[in-house]
């Protein structure tokens, strides 16, 4: 079947390319582009840090490569990804996957005021709550839908979408079929109002083999907890983005009807609908800028079918309101957002001192704070921001500051502070002996121009706590010289440490990376070795527990 699809793929190519040639313009040979990116770890078993996987038992390394192709021509757009993965951790960490192919493939056409496309396509309806296609390559997601999109335009206020498909999983697809349509349109009243309208409907059907499996697990329930589950499920929403002068407001109200949905908590399905209300007010002016969000999700889980948990088989999104770390330690932690239930407020700041001074030293304060708690369990005292210790009910809490001034042409430096709250049971699924985690968090960095091409950057990080692992201290030392190198050096050291086995080691644990870069116009190189810890891992408000890694890791990326 591949070797079919590429034949017809490359088939359509030369169609397109020799349509061009016949055409009046002689000159328009389209346009081809494409990227490669190919990421290779070497393991280096550390029982101290908890190295336990395959990958360190046996298969010592592992290999993930993306070649992606685009070609346009005519209005044709032609696009194609080869994936290869050797002894990969990407999909699940704790197995070795092989195997390599076309991972994605498409034909777009733009005909007057519509766009068609067949093959694979990455799409969302508003923020994703009801539908999103997207890929996530450092987590190992990839949710394309395989099927027909088709995207008309009236006019530049206007848009609607229509889509039917299949989602993807590695090489193949999944059974169910999805569906949805989505329209956009925009309002001008005058120059400082205006209205971006919004609206979906989605559906999935369920297949016979797959609903055969919900019924046999449903059978073996206990009586008062079987019921009929549905093949169909349907989700729609509406939203807008209201725009006056500064201010703008963003609401978006989900609904999704029943269905069986997973319960870890019971270890069982249960038929229920679902709902998110989601809003964000946020204000912008000279030296200032406010954001403030909300969300409250309500039993809205949406995957190809029941059976599927964690992150497989995702197609709604729902976006975390917490702030997304970079520092290694500010990252230590994160909130995975709660399906079944939840209250989530999130509020931020960005400050800019006027006056001369501030405008020459360009200092800048950021403020952030956002709290998360069950979806019945959000009254004042849960807003309580001084009731740090003893507030366990909360799911995640955290309270974070920095402050970054530019004191010359040379010298820049940042301060800041973080403290956390969270449940490292719920978002990690570890054991009771696991208490609720209270962490403080003092981080810094300077930035020092040496020449005109050399800067050096120093960073340092303290994670304070007496739960989980204990407390971390990390450093590191970066050297840049533009345009080409990076050097860094860093050590991440486990002090005052948690010990739960009675036969552990009892020496520091460090966990130290060394990394360096290479970079020609657009090609980048890095390579590095490193050790991590086990825990969370979040990119773009998608999380996963992730195990500790020890070892080399090659990355080489280039556009063209």
């Amino acid at each position: 079947m591949k070797k079919v699809l590429l034949t017809l793929f490359t088939s359509l190519s030369c169609l397109a390319y020799m349509s061009a040639q016949e055409g009046d313009n002689k000159k328009d040979k389209g346009e081809f582009s494409g990227n490669f990116q190919n990421t290779n770890q070497f393991y280096v078993n550390d029982p101290k840090i908890g190295t336990n996987t395959t990958q360190y038992k046996r298969e010592l390394s592992s290999s993930d490569a993306w070649l992606y192709l685009n070609y346009k021509l005519k209005g044709f757009n032609f696009n194609l990804r080869y994936d290869v993965f050797n002894n990969s951790p990407l999909f699940n960490p704790s197995e070795a996957y092989t195997k390599s192919g076309i991972g994605i493939w498409s034909v777009s056409k733009d005909i007057d005021k519509f766009n068609i496309t067949v093959g694979y396509f990455y799409d969302q309806f508003g923020t994703g709550m009801v539908f999103r296609a997207f890929e996530d390559r450092n987590l190992g997601l990839d949710f394309a839908i395989n099927g027909a999109r088709v995207i008309y335009t009236p006019n530049e206020n206007t848009q609607i979408k229509a889509f039917t498909g299949l989602q993807k999983f590695r090489f193949d697809v999944r059974p169910e079929v999805i569906k949805g349509v989505n329209i956009e349109h925009r309002i001008e009243v005058n120059d400082n109002l205006n209205f971006q309208l919004g609206a979906s409907a989605v559906n999935r059907t369920i297949d016979q083999n797959t609903m055969n499996t919900i019924v046999g697990a449903i059978n073996n329930y206990e009586l008062k907890n079987r019921f009929i589950p549905t093949y169909n499920v349907y989700l729609g929403n509406v939203y807008n983005t209201l725009s006056y002068k500064k201010f703008s407001l963003y609401t978006e109200y989900c609904q999704k009807s029943e269905e069986a949905i997973f319960n870890p908590i019971l270890d069982r399905m249960e038929l229920r609908d679902g709902r998110v209300y989601y809003t964000s007010l946020s204000y912008s002016t000279k030296g200032l800028g406010i954001n403030a969000q909300y969300k409250r999700i309500e039993s809205f889980s949406l995957r190809t079918s029941p059976l599927e948990n964690l992150n497989l088989g995702m197609i709604a999104y729902l976006p975390s309101l917490t702030r997304q770390n970079t520092y290694r330690l500010l990252a230590r932690y994160n909130a995975v957002v709660q399906e079944l239930g939840e209250n989530a407020i999130g509020m931020e700041f960005t400050i800019k001192p006027q006056g001369a001074y501030f405008k020459k030293h360009q200092t800048t304060i950021n403020i952030n704070t956002s709290v998360v708690t069950a979806k019945d369990n959000f009254d004042s005292k849960s807003l309580n921001p001084f009731d740090f210790e003893k507030d366990t009910a909360r799911y995640f809490r955290e309270h974070y500051i920095d402050v970054s001034h530019k004191f010359n042409k040379k010298f820049k430096a940042m301060l800041g502070f973080q403290y956390i709250n969270y449940n490292q049971q719920l978002f990690e699924l570890k054991p009771k002996n696991y208490d609720y985690v209270t962490a403080k968090t003092y981080f810094g960095e300077i930035t020092y121009k040496l020449t005109s091409t050399r800067s050096l950057r120093v960073e340092a990080q303290y994670l304070e706590t007496k739960q989980d692992l204990g407390s971390f201290i990390n450093g590191t030392v970066e050297l840049n010289i533009a345009p080409h190198y990076s050097f860094s050096v860093g050590d991440m050291v486990n002090v005052n440490r948690v010990i739960r086995d009675a036969n552990a080691s009892q020496d520091l644990i460090h966990y130290w990376n060394v990394f360096g870069s290479y970079t020609y116009k657009t090609t980048r190189l890095t390579g590095g070795y490193i050790k991590q810890v086990e825990g969370v891992n979040c990119t773009g408000g998608v999380c996963r527990v992730e195990p500790a890694f020890s070892g080399v890791r090659v990355t080489l990326q280039t556009n063209f």
